[in-house]
């Protein structure tokens, strides 16, 4: 038996519980990120002049939002490593088939989604691999760019001033559209869930129904109740 069907059998042998199982900086960080992210965006391209702010003040509003982008990145590095939640961007791929068939077929068929979220995985393959790509490649290709970018006066008169400048604003500028891209299916995929707005409301409230073994509900009812709901 694979871990795949092996955690699906489980999944549904085992009774659901309402459990927190996104703490309050798990909230913060996402909704303070989708916040920065979009006044980037908005910013950005006023600056290349596709959206309506003076160009002077959208420079300086997507450099300070960038700023408190990397410091917020750097924090939560920090919290996904001593938390040991980075594990949950470890994607299992033998279960990916089945997850890129449900969202290919199965959902326009109403076909029941191959994967339940647990305590442990709370993501599935796809959605880990996603996250891994935004957080490994494509946020860090993101900050770098930029900050180089930021400090172009300090190497502009180098001899790489010249023909270094367009290659970073292409690195900049691919990595912010893949952002995007990433964001306007994040947005889709949160509508897939039980209702149009369940995982929105989760992600809010960092409450959802869950399979719990035994083991976990007698851990959570002695170590950490306020996770627990009746």
């Amino acid at each position: 038996m694979t871990d795949a069907v092996a955690d699906d059998f489980i999944a549904q042998e085992v009774p659901k519980r309402t459990v927190m199982i996104y703490s309050r900086y798990e909230r913060f960080w996402h909704w303070s990120q989708a916040a920065l992210i979009f006044t980037l965006a908005f910013s950005g391209f006023s600056v290349h002049g596709l959206a309506p702010m003076n160009y002077r003040l959208a420079v300086q509003v997507h450099s300070y939002a960038a700023i408190a982008l990397i410091v917020l990145w750097a924090f939560t590095t920090f919290w996904h490593f001593t938390t040991g939640q980075w594990k949950q961007y470890l994607p299992k791929l033998s279960s990916l088939p089945a997850i890129l068939k449900f969202y290919a077929w199965g959902i326009l068929t109403g076909a029941p989604h191959p994967y339940t979220k647990t305590l442990k995985r709370k993501q599935n393959a796809l959605q880990s691999l996603a996250y891994l790509s935004f957080m490994v490649i494509i946020g860090p290709a993101l900050w770098s760019s930029g900050i180089v970018y930021l400090l172009y006066p300090l190497w502009a008169k180098s001899a790489a001033g010249t023909y270094a400048l367009p290659i970073v604003a292409f690195i900049h500028l691919t990595a912010a559209y893949l952002i995007s891209i990433f964001v306007i299916i994040h947005i889709y995929m949160t509508t897939t869930g039980k209702t149009p707005l369940h995982y929105i409301k989760t992600m809010i409230t960092g409450y959802d129904s869950i399979p719990l073994s035994k083991a976990e509900a007698a851990y959570l009812a002695e170590d950490e109740p306020r996770r627990l709901r009746s």
